[in-house]
């Protein structure tokens, strides 16, 4: 592993990002042909918190957060600062005192593969955060580690400068230059979903909207008025 903290990345385009916000985690991730969904432990560390920015990698030894602190400084505003480690860890590697550090420099969230800790002043920040677990476990700083390489991150591919997309429904990564192609297919996606949430709010069947009894029928589904008693 090359210790090396790259100043110089290629974002994703802010309106993109944008965009991709808005249609959130579940429509981007099925736009992407249900692709860069991380593993699913990684949660809110509050209800409700949302978030959409470009990542700013981080591969950090387990239990040390020196390389957090290196990567503040590489972050701009727009940016999601997104954490993997060389190995499994659940240290509370970031609190508010790092939040407050990201905020200033207008970093929308944080994506961690370990721990966290602060739960509630992170909550009161309104600062977002999605990690494998909350744990008051404290952390040195004793090994470097890299920032702005790919890391690997809850079992997805992280580069630098991806789109990354987070919500209550989990976080979804996308590829530079596969973001303009996402947006379209998700703002589509959208669209479709509206007709038939009118449909079925008008108590169409999704049985009927979807054209699902013939090939039900063909499985051998078979509707009967009542069992058969022994």
């Amino acid at each position: 592993m090359k210790t090396v903290v790259v100043r110089n990345i290629k974002r994703t385009d802010a309106e993109l990002v944008k965009r991709l916000g808005v249609l959130g985690v579940a429509t981007a991730h099925e736009a992407y042909g249900r692709f860069g969904l991380m593993k699913p432990y990684l949660r809110p560390v509050w209800s409700g918190a949302e978030a959409a920015g470009t990542a700013v990698t981080v591969l950090a030894q387990p239990g040390d957060n020196w390389m957090i602190h290196v990567a503040v400084e590489q972050c701009q505003p727009g940016d999601i600062l997104v954490v993997g480690c060389t190995t499994d860890n659940t240290d509370g590697m970031f609190g508010d005192l790092l939040a407050t550090s990201l905020m200033a420099r207008g970093v929308r969230g944080l994506v961690i593969d370990a721990g966290v800790r602060d739960a509630k002043s992170l909550r009161e920040m309104g600062f977002p955060v999605w990690s494998k677990a909350i744990s008051a476990k404290g952390t040195v700083k004793a090994t470097l580690g890299a920032v702005n390489v790919p890391v690997v991150c809850a079992g997805i591919n992280v580069v630098p400068g991806d789109a990354v997309v987070a919500d209550d429904d989990g976080v979804v990564v996308i590829g530079r230059k596969d973001a303009a192609d996402v947006v379209t297919k998700g703002e589509k996606r959208v669209a479709d979903e509206d007709g038939k949430r009118r449909q079925l709010a008008s108590g169409v069947l999704g049985l009927d909207m979807y054209n699902m009894r013939e090939p039900l029928a063909k499985a051998g589904l078979v509707y009967v008025d009542e069992l058969e008693e022994d």
